[in-house]
């Protein structure tokens, strides 16, 4: 079994008061539309250029918590004509297991508007792992070298293993390779358990996984969150998925990946006990908090943040503001 490493308070949720460093700059919008979204991406893609890649959780069949793909096909359509969406085959047998099994099931899900890219369908590339305890490479789907440009598309939402998933879950799996990656992430080497690396271990890995996909893009990157249908589950759950009892908050964007999780998640604590109960438990019973203290470790950003409000005039607002008002989850 995986180990969990002793005092780096992944199962403890640190306030903003408690914490030290820089601020970053995270925009926030209560419009969760297919014009809210293009609103609030244009803030943070000024560097997303040449060939762009839009990584985003595409999800198992007929799965309904996942990003609404008219928000995307329009989002794609207006501001990265040229853009593919960019995914990778999964570690577990399913719908999305190989090659041919995902395209049949980007077709069911309506991916069809744009050009889907399978990272690992031609194979695997190693990108450098800087400053990590774990890796000093990580094995990604090869593809990911023909795209200058990489926009992070993300469904924030629980997650099985990491507690959440935000923008570091999203490209610390989703770049890596199906088969080796993953396994690197997920598996004790030799163990007959896929999942036998969890908690803290677990959040480390994933962590710097991230980092290698960020370092390779450099500045053309950037990553938006959307804090809609917000289940304990990831949407790789498809249909089995936990029903969504948190209430929808709005979307966050950034050019700093710690500050955009840090912020989603701050959110979520900020909302009345009784709407954040079930994620919060999720996040902190898997240690989830260690992606957001790991990636301050490896200087992947700041989570300190100045929190804008672009719809009422781009005012400073904190977590707290973000959130009021925001009514109980109908289903």
């Amino acid at each position: 079994m995986s180990k969990v490493m002793p005092g780096t308070g992944g199962e403890h949720y640190v306030p903003y008061s408690q914490r030290g460093g820089e601020e970053s700059v995270v925009y926030f919008t209560r419009d969760l539309s297919a014009e809210g979204l293009r609103k609030i991406s244009a803030l943070v893609d000024k560097k997303i250029t040449g060939k762009v890649a839009v990584k985003l959780h595409t999800g198992e069949q007929h799965g309904p918590n996942i990003i609404p793909r008219p928000w995307v096909e329009s989002l794609i359509k207006s501001d990265f004509p040229q853009a593919a969406i960019v995914e990778t085959n999964t570690y577990y047998e399913g719908d999305r297991y190989t090659t041919e099994l995902h395209r049949k099931t980007l077709e069911v899900n309506g991916w069809t508007f744009c050009p889907v890219d399978i990272l690992d369908s031609e194979g695997t590339v190693m990108l450098p792992v800087k400053g990590g305890k774990w890796f000093t490479e990580m094995s990604m789907g090869k593809n990911i070298l023909n795209y200058d440009s990489l926009f992070v598309l993300t469904h924030f939402k629980g997650h099985t293993n990491g507690g959440f998933g935000g923008s570091v879950k999203n490209i610390g799996i989703g770049c890596a390779d199906g088969r080796v990656g993953k396994g690197m992430i997920h598996t004790v080497e030799g163990s007959d358990n896929l999942w036998s690396i969890n908690n803290e271990e677990f959040m480390e890995r994933m962590t710097e996984s991230a980092k290698a996909v960020v370092d390779h893009f450099g500045e053309n990157i950037c990553f938006v969150n959307v804090m809609r249908n917000m289940s304990v589950s990831c949407d790789c759950e498809g249909l089995g998925a936990a029903p969504v009892v948190t209430p929808n908050i709005g979307i966050t964007a950034s050019l700093d990946i710690l500050a955009v999780d840090q912020a989603s998640v701050d959110m979520v604590y900020a909302l009345s006990e009784k709407d954040r109960h079930d994620l919060t438990e999720r996040i902190e019973s898997r240690h989830g908090h260690r992606q957001l203290s790991y990636m301050k470790e490896l200087g992947m950003g700041n989570n300190r943040y100045r929190l804008i409000d672009i719809d009422n005039g781009n005012n400073e607002i904190t977590a707290s503001d973000a959130v009021k008002g925001v009514v109980p989850f109908k289903g």
